[in-house]
């Protein structure tokens, strides 16, 4: 009797240490192969570099347009922007003016 208790413990003891195991094991597995692991790094430092160029882009994208906005201010608006955006949105020219289209 003594000896069935003995290895039914010995049984629980050897089950909980294999499920300890499997956990720290999926746990490892996880630090390094999972969605912010050890593998990912690197792929989250290309996508980092890549946003900062995009942020870049439309900051400049957004002076520009800021700049396009103060000289259309209608307080004091530059004559030549004026007449660039005449003659290209609304095909307004003089009589005595040629256009000529480069792509």
């Amino acid at each position: 009797m003594q000896r069935g208790l003995t290895t039914s413990r010995l049984g629980r003891q050897n089950r909980a240490q294999l499920s300890a195991l499997a956990v720290l094991l999926l746990i490892t597995g996880m630090a390094v192969a999972g969605p912010s692991g050890l593998l990912a790094w690197s792929e989250n430092l290309r996508l980092l570099e890549q946003r900062q160029k995009e942020v870049q882009q439309l900051t400049q994208e957004r002076n520009e347009l800021h700049n396009r906005v103060a000289l259309l201010d209608p307080k004091n608006t530059d004559p030549d922007l004026a007449g660039e955006l005449l003659r290209k949105d609304l095909n307004v020219v003089h009589q005595d003016e040629m256009v000529m289209l480069l792509k």
